[in-house]
């Protein structure tokens, strides 16, 4: 059976060549600096079971003192140039987003024919799971169709990967990172905390501002841990299922997902969600570094008041 550690492998190796070509990169001046942090992703992910909670803490140490003390830089990766990209760029034109679109097409297609189709039944992996596999799948079909179609060099994929890597840096394993500490922050108790701290202002019986707590606590709590699902346990156990749920009786599905989508309002608005508001303003080259989160704000502020709405209304709340 393909279970969820299986996916985990694909991710580790590409993680282990870019820290091996990062070590050798001599144009890099904190190469090893930049080996260690992405090697240490590696082990987390090829040997993340095997070496323990103990392991995985120092391991996460590990990636904040690297990233913290600014001993990750940015390497010279082996890839095309400019001028070629653009003479690539004018032969294939559109043709060029092929084999990106492999990718959802395949995690697309593979979820529904296992779910809607005796290949289901099979067994053959994790129940689910399907999607993650099908997606992991049509990355795989992705590069197999690039190597056809284009014949790169033999290290083009992992070069590329890595001065995307590079271009992000720490930043761009900050989802994971902040997911878990939401888990922490759960296991810690804050969400209960938080839970009596609103429940001594709110009144009983007011349904309508503990929904507004919710929503506006998930974008709260996203804007400053960057990441929904990092704030998503708290506000849970602190208001959704003890309050909306248990005591006013509301819909869990809706409850969950328009709540993550409140979270979602507080991710277009903080620096903390670098990989989505900082990262593009620097490969971008613009000029405020703010410049992404300025434009989204007028967006968000309406959707988080949609999702209030949407919540009191179609949870059964109203």
């Amino acid at each position: 059976m393909i279970t969820l550690a299986w996916l985990y492998i694909p991710a580790g190796l590409l993680f282990a060549a870019v820290a091996l070509r990062s070590a050798t990169d001599r144009a890099n001046p904190k190469r090893l600096g930049t080996a260690a942090f992405w090697g240490l992703m590696a082990l987390s992910l090829l040997a993340g079971d095997r070496i323990g909670d103990f392991g995985n803490g120092l391991v996460v140490i590990g990636l904040a003192a690297l990233a913290g003390f600014g001993l990750i830089g940015r390497g010279a990766p082996a890839t095309t140039t400019e001028p070629e990209r653009q003479v690539l760029a004018e032969r294939l034109g559109n043709r060029l987003f092929l084999p990106a679109l492999v990718i959802p097409l395949t995690a697309l297609a593979g979820t529904l024919a296992w779910t809607y189709t005796p290949l289901g039944a099979s067994g053959w992996i994790e129940p689910k799971r399907e999607t993650y596999v099908f997606l992991i799948l049509g990355v795989i079909l992705a590069l197999a169709v690039i190597v056809v179609w284009l014949r790169p060099p033999a290290l083009a994929p992992v070069e590329e990967g890595r001065r995307l890597l590079d271009a992000i840096g720490w930043a761009a394993v900050l989802p994971q990172l902040l997911a878990a500490l939401g888990a922490v922050f759960a296991i810690a108790g804050v969400g209960e905390i938080v839970g009596a701290g609103v429940r001594s202002v709110i009144p009983d019986g007011s349904v309508f501002l503990t929904v507004c707590v919710f929503a506006l606590g998930m974008a709260g709590f996203t804007m400053i841990m960057g990441n929904a699902f990092a704030a998503f346990p708290v506000m849970a156990a602190a208001i959704g299922v003890p309050l909306l749920i248990a005591d006013y009786g509301g819909n869990p599905a809706v409850i969950g997902a328009v709540g993550m989508l409140a979270g979602f309002c507080g991710t277009l608005m903080t620096p903390m969600a670098a990989n989505f508001n900082l990262v593009p303003a620097a490969l971008l080259e613009l000029k405020d570094p703010y410049g992404v989160i300025r434009a989204q704000i007028p967006t968000a502020l309406p959707l988080l008041l949609a999702n209030i709405a949407i919540l009191y209304w179609l949870a059964g709340l109203a």
